[in-house]
């Protein structure tokens, strides 16, 4: 069986900002030097956490521009381009110039929650307009609106284009559903770090993960076990992991990623509003956390 181009563990990257609040490129370089020295086998540029919603358009190319030419064609990339605009989607499809990239990434609308029909003609224009293959997005705590197991399979078996989706309902039931019925060339990806073994031990074919930002090599090694079928060998890893991804998300992402990077000398802590960093009593626990590692 030929194996899946997004199989394994892809990262979120965060996007680098420098005290001024201006792109910081050379957090780029050391970040994707970071994750490529790290055996992560693909990287996603501007998703979630990327930071996206607080970029315009000039600085959204730079950042996909800066992560091809520093990644210089070692791992795949993949962009994050997505909204709850189809129009406006499809027109950034055009817009930027995607050299270097493999695949987009393009979230479920939000905001607008739009029922089951919306959300299939939403990803069905998108099929038919993108330049790239493409990965859909679900993940109901952002948009509001979860995609469902229905909604998704329609998807998988009308859109050729759309090759994947990320899954990040939490609900494993949904998850498992989805793996059971999907049509030959459609995957699941996970969208949480903390259920990506049970997940592939259910069939999915790897992660996009906001942990391996700070930890690629230990994670994506865990990932590769379980894609081996050696779940045995990789639990202590996922157990060791869950009190990291618990402190990663419980001040908010990403601003709880961006202190273990910090933290880890690879990029500034420092943000967009109206997102703030983590609490100075939750580095703290980050720091104990880090330490026990």
């Amino acid at each position: 069986m030929t194996k899946h181009p997004f199989s394994g563990t892809g990262v979120a990257i965060v996007t680098p900002f420098l005290e001024n609040g201006d792109i910081d490129q050379s957090g780029i370089e050391r970040l994707v030097e970071h994750l490529v020295n790290g055996k992560v086998d693909y990287l996603v540029a501007l998703g979630t956490t990327g930071e996206n919603a607080t970029l315009n358009k000039e600085e959204k190319q730079l950042v996909f521009t800066l992560v091809s030419k520093f990644n210089k064609g070692r791992v795949k990339l993949v962009a994050g381009i997505g909204g709850n605009d189809t129009r406006a989607v499809i027109e950034a499809f055009s817009a930027f110039d995607l050299t270097g990239y493999a695949a987009i990434l393009s979230v479920s609308p939000y905001y607008n929650k739009p029922n089951a029909e919306g959300i299939f003609q939403h990803y069905k224009a998108l099929s038919e307009a993108a330049p790239l293959p493409l990965i859909m997005y679900n993940v109901p705590g952002r948009t509001g609106m979860n995609v469902s197991t229905a909604t998704t399979l329609r998807i998988a078996n009308a859109c050729k284009n759309i090759i994947a989706t990320k899954e990040a309902s939490g609900n494993m039931e949904q998850i498992m559903q989805i793996i059971k019925d999907k049509p030959d060339g459609f995957e699941v990806i996970s969208g949480d770090d903390g259920i990506t073994l049970p997940l592939i031990a259910c069939g999915a074919i790897g992660v996009i993960s906001v942990l391996a930002n700070a930890y690629p090599k230990e994670f994506s090694t865990m990932v590769n076990l379980c894609l081996e079928g050696k779940f045995a060998e990789a639990r202590p890893t996922h157990e060791k992991m869950i009190p990291v991804i618990q402190s990663l998300f419980a001040e908010g992402s990403p601003s709880g990623v961006k202190a273990y990077l910090g933290e880890l000398g690879v990029v500034k802590e420092t943000f967009r509003l109206p997102v703030v960093g983590v609490s100075a009593q939750h580095k703290e626990t980050i720091k104990a956390i880090m330490k026990g590692l």
